[in-house]
């Protein structure tokens, strides 16, 4: 019998131990800074749903700080030579819920939860239209992060993302419902919000470059009017936050749509211009 039970036990052990990569666990720092990063948007999505203009700020205020430990985890991981594929998923995954789940239900609940019933529009009809606009900002936000993992950055440059940063898109919602805090009141203000969401989305799982702020060699020498520029800018979004961060995030997501015509129109007249010349 005892002879028959070590053969029965040999198979599982094998089964379980087989692939040693199971093994080794997880490295600390990196993964500590993704968990926060989806500590924060589970926080937004329940912030959300409370409704009251201060927990819509507090919610905002989370996929900020989300937006922040998303950008410190990658690069500890890079420093510290402890990046591997299961941080690469572990964050993407953590982006859908922070930059994805959390800015729609945060969208939806802050334009829907306060329209008054009236003659001019259907609010209940409007409310299923605005969280199937939600819904596509999420499907855009897994889209988005599933074709960066598998095909990253923009083509022979890395200084370049193609289609907008599921943080900056979700930055950009967290940032007017911080900046303007109260929810929307207005059906026709409602309507264009959850245009609004629908557009990020789409620029999302576009081709539009944006700048990816990956070239700066933060850990090199820089001039001190460098430092200085970063300090104020760090005053001026602590002190006046609601405007600051409104701007930055709506000029980075236009910027983008721009350099994109700009480049288009060239590309386009480029070749007339020089057959004229010859």
């Amino acid at each position: 019998m005892i002879g028959d039970m070590d053969q029965h036990e040999i198979p599982f052990a094998e089964r379980r131990f087989r692939n040693a990569k199971f093994r080794r666990g997880i490295f600390l720092l990196p993964s500590l800074f993704t968990s926060a990063n989806l500590l924060c948007g589970y926080y937004a999505v329940v912030a959300a749903l409370s409704g009251t203009a201060t927990d819509f700020d507090h919610a905002a205020r989370a996929i900020g700080l989300a937006i922040l430990f998303d950008s410190l985890d990658g690069r500890v991981a890079r420093m510290t030579g402890t990046n591997t594929e299961f941080g690469v998923q572990f964050d993407s995954l953590a982006d859908v819920v922070s930059f994805g789940m959390a800015p729609a239900v945060l969208a939806y609940a802050w334009g829907f939860r306060s329209l008054q019933p009236t003659a001019a529009i259907n609010v209940e009809l409007l409310g299923q239209i605005g969280w199937i606009l939600c819904l596509a900002f999420v499907i855009c936000c897994a889209w988005r992060l599933a074709r960066f993992n598998v095909q990253g950055m923009a083509p022979g440059s890395s200084k370049f993302f193609v289609g907008m940063p599921t943080p900056a898109a979700a930055g950009v919602i967290a940032s007017i419902v911080h900046g303007f805090k109260v929810p929307l009141h207005d059906w026709r203000w409602a309507f264009a919000w959850f245009v609004l969401a629908t557009v990020l989305g789409a620029l999302m799982t576009s081709t539009v470059r944006y700048y990816s702020f990956k070239d700066i060699p933060w850990t090199k020498k820089q001039p001190s009017a460098t430092v200085i520029v970063l300090l104020l800018l760090i005053a001026i979004i602590w002190r006046f936050s609601e405007i600051a961060l409104v701007l930055f995030a709506c000029a980075y997501a236009t910027t983008g749509v721009a350099l994109h015509v700009v480049r288009f129109f060239r590309h386009r007249f480029a070749p007339r211009a020089a057959g004229v010349s010859q």
